[in-house]
């Protein structure tokens, strides 16, 4: 088999043979000779024997030409950003100069489509297609009266000035809007179906796109304008603008659809009829008389546009309020960004994108870039009224229902914005799961790069809704009330659940967000070994140089999964007492009831004491003379006891009643009794208060005095005091003074 190597040798053989004689001159004349592809050594040295020095020349100069080319045709093609912006610059400065050389031609050229419209049809022809036009269009109107007229019974009249809610509103406009679409598809298909029966094939090309484009595309804008604005009808409108400004913005969004028609169906009328659009250029003016349009509406309506997309949420952010102040100026900026990017396809002067302007794909882009700010107003009203409603009561609810709420609109704000995306790919009909499947162009790669945010996202958020209303529900219902005390015994807990939750968010936050940095960094054709590999060792010098925050986060798993503490409870570590504020990954934070916060290393707790767990016995002492009655004293406790048991207001509380000990112990001024009571952690002081003063007043209605300190002083002839001189009296007063004294110590 013959190697290419050998037929290179050759030709280099032909080449050194050949100098001595490259520099006579050749008297006879050169045929060209064709080389086959496939030759033996053989015929390599036969056909070098038989070829002159001419065609040895021809062969050689044929030779390097094609690998010139191909040369060529491989090395690509690379501008500077500054050259590429400068092309730009100048082919959008051609194309806007021959815009202006070609002004006078705007009436000729217009003239000469309707003068070809005329003649290609002759005046029967024109009479014909007019007649029949009418006629089809006056049997379509009547078949959409028809309809209406049947679709009507199924409409509730809602009188303007009634109220009406959400979703009734909803479910008005929805079945208005839809028997108005069906009207106008009963139109279009009525007048499409006759207009076969009375007009050929040229009649019919030229009638269509004039039914089409300015009467049926109106239309169905102004459909779709009485859906979101109800203009008529203030309490069934669904944004939140008032009558002026929905009625305006009604007029002048049919005016729009009306230009944009007119703009489709002249450029296709003068191209069917014998005027390219670059002829005349008068794409260019109405184009540029759309976008004008555009920025007229929406810089005088601005105050309107923002009522509109600030909604009527009162939980709105200030990212809400700054999309609502600047949407109108938003909207004048997409409709200039659009102009421009069509001239500067225009500019390209390529057939395909001409294809695609023709067809409306500029303008479907404006629309879906506009009304996404529209979207997300529409989401976060769908997400207040559909949000199911808030568990429990108090801060810690509200702030879940709002962090609840969030999410959902974060999740409906990615989704929105992924259909806008799909739309306006459809419009410029690119297929991006086909780019997005590609294995060399870069697009493909930013495209999967977004794709697997937007999935990391998502799953983010809904990881994240799961997880805080899990939490909601579980800090609700052990929340305390805003009139109980904490007291130095602190109040009840939450349940396990609130205490690993949070942890379990921020760990499953964490996880989500690394595992897709790694795939979007992937996706974009990064190796991310590296990164594994350097994570690994940041690992092991973690677990080396940090070996307390190992020992932290260790004990802390361990504390957890015994469940010895939760968020809420009241516990002792080694001597600091305070309730569970905070836990985290390698500490906790303690609350003293006087107010300061201790952090506590989880590896540093030997002992932890929990003061809140299942219930709490409080002992209550009181002191009362030697001469009443223990049995008296138990009679009352029990009847407290079971007085509180009763009442709606303490009950709960208890888990046993308030009952007597009996006597405790005797000391210098009375006995001492005690009682006592089990009770829900948290409710022991509320509780230990109200029993204070009912056996105050029990005490009192039963002629029971509590023990006081009393000193005693002895006096000889007391029984002569009424005798007794001022100095005397003075005396023993000093005295008793200087006893009681004594019995209290120094101060």
């Amino acid at each position: 088999m013959f190697h290419p190597l050998r037929l290179l040798l050759a030709f280099i053989s032909v080449i050194f043979l050949s100098l001595p004689v490259l520099a006579q001159e050749s008297t006879t004349s050169t045929a060209p000779v064709t080389i086959p592809e496939d030759l033996t050594p053989d015929q390599v040295d036969d056909l070098v024997a038989r070829m002159s020095d001419d065609q040895v020349r021809a062969i050689l100069l044929e030779r390097l030409d094609a690998v010139a080319a191909k040369q060529e045709e491989a090395a690509p093609t690379s501008r500077s950003v500054v050259q590429a912006i400068s092309d730009t610059v100048s082919s959008m400065t051609a194309s806007w100069l021959d815009v202006i050389r070609k002004i006078p031609l705007l009436i000729t050229a217009q003239i000469e489509a309707f003068s070809n419209f005329g003649n290609s049809f002759g005046a029967s022809g024109l009479m014909t297609l007019f007649g029949f036009t009418f006629l089809a269009l006056a049997v379509g109107y009547a078949a959409e009266n028809i309809v209406g007229l049947w679709t009507r019974r199924w409409m509730k009249v809602v009188d303007g000035d009634s109220s009406t809610d959400l979703l009734g509103a909803v479910t008005f406009l929805f079945k208005r809007f839809c028997f108005e679409f069906l009207g106008l598809l009963v139109f279009y298909y009525t007048l499409v179906f006759v207009g076969r029966q009375l007009l050929d094939e040229q009649q019919i090309a030229q009638a269509g796109p004039f039914v089409f484009y300015l009467i049926w595309f109106p239309r169905l804008g102004a459909a779709i304008s009485r859906f979101i604005l109800a203009p008529k009808q203030h309490n069934l409108r669904l944004v939140n603008v008032d009558d002026h400004w929905a009625k305006y913005l009604h007029r002048n969004l049919i005016g729009l659809f009306l230009l944009i028609g007119f703009t489709m169906f002249i450029l296709d009328f003068n191209s069917t009829n014998g005027v390219p659009p670059g002829e005349s250029r008068l794409g260019f003016w109405l184009n540029t008389a759309i976008h004008i349009y555009i920025g007229v509406i929406a810089w005088t309506a601005r105050d309107g546009l923002s009522d509109m997309m600030l909604g009527t949420d009162p939980d709105r952010t200030k990212f809400d309020e700054d999309v609502a102040r600047i949407y109108p100026y938003f909207a004048i900026g997409v409709s200039a960004g659009i102009w421009l990017l069509v001239e500067y396809l225009a500019s390209q002067r390529n057939p395909t994108v001409f294809a695609l302007l023709a067809h409306g794909a500029h303008f479907t882009t404006m629309f879906w870039l506009l009304i996404a700010p529209a979207l997300d107003t529409l989401i976060r009203g769908l997400v207040r009224h559909l949000q199911p409603p808030m568990i429990g009561d108090g801060p810690v609810a509200e702030r879940a229902y709002k962090s609840t709420k969030r999410s959902y609109i974060r999740i409906g704000r990615v989704l929105a914005g992924i259909l806008v995306i799909l739309m306006i790919a459809g419009a410029w009909d690119l297929d991006l799961q086909e780019i997005a499947g590609g294995s060399s162009d870069s697009g493909s790669e930013v495209i999967q790069f977004f794709i697997i945010i937007a999935v990391g996202y998502i799953l983010n958020e809904v990881v994240s809704l799961w997880i805080n209303r899990r939490l909601a529900k579980e800090q609700t219902a052990a929340e305390q009330s805003p009139d109980e005390e904490a007291g130095e015994g602190g109040g009840t807990g939450g349940s396990r659940l609130a205490t690993v939750l949070p942890l379990l968010r921020v760990t499953a936050q964490v996880a989500i967000a690394v595992i897709f940095a790694l795939l979007a960094l992937g996706a974009l054709g990064l190796d991310i070994t590296p990164l594994l590999a350097g994570a690994g060792i940041l690992g092991l010098a973690i677990g080396f140089g940090a070996q307390k925050l190992v020992s932290d986060i260790v004990g802390g798993i361990f504390f957890l999964i015994d469940d010895a503490f939760r968020v809420g409870e009241y516990v002792d570590v080694g001597g600091t007492t305070g309730t569970v504020e905070k836990i985290s990954i390698r500490s906790m934070q303690l609350r003293h009831h006087r107010g300061p916060v201790h952090t506590i290393p989880y590896g540093e707790i030997q002992k932890l004491t929990n003061y809140s767990r299942d219930w709490v016995i409080m002992k209550l002492k009181f002191t009362v003379p030697f001469d009443t009655d223990p049995n008296k004293v138990k009679k009352i406790f029990k009847k407290i006891g079971a007085e509180m048991m009763e009442d709606e207001t303490h009950k709960d509380g208890f888990l046993q009643p308030f009952k007597s000990q009996g006597v405790f112990d005797f000391d210098d001024v009375g006995m001492i009794i005690r009682g006592k009571f089990m009770a829900k952690p948290g409710k022991q002081f509320t509780l230990r208060k109200e029993i204070f003063n009912r056996v105050k007043a029990a005490f009192k209605e039963n002629g029971i005095d509590f023990a006081r300190r009393e000193v005693r002083v002895a006096i000889p002839g007391l029984d002569e005091a009424e005798h007794l001189s001022e100095p005397q009296k003075a005396a023993i007063g000093a005295a008793a003074s200087d006893a009681v004294n004594k019995e209290q110590g120094p101060a």
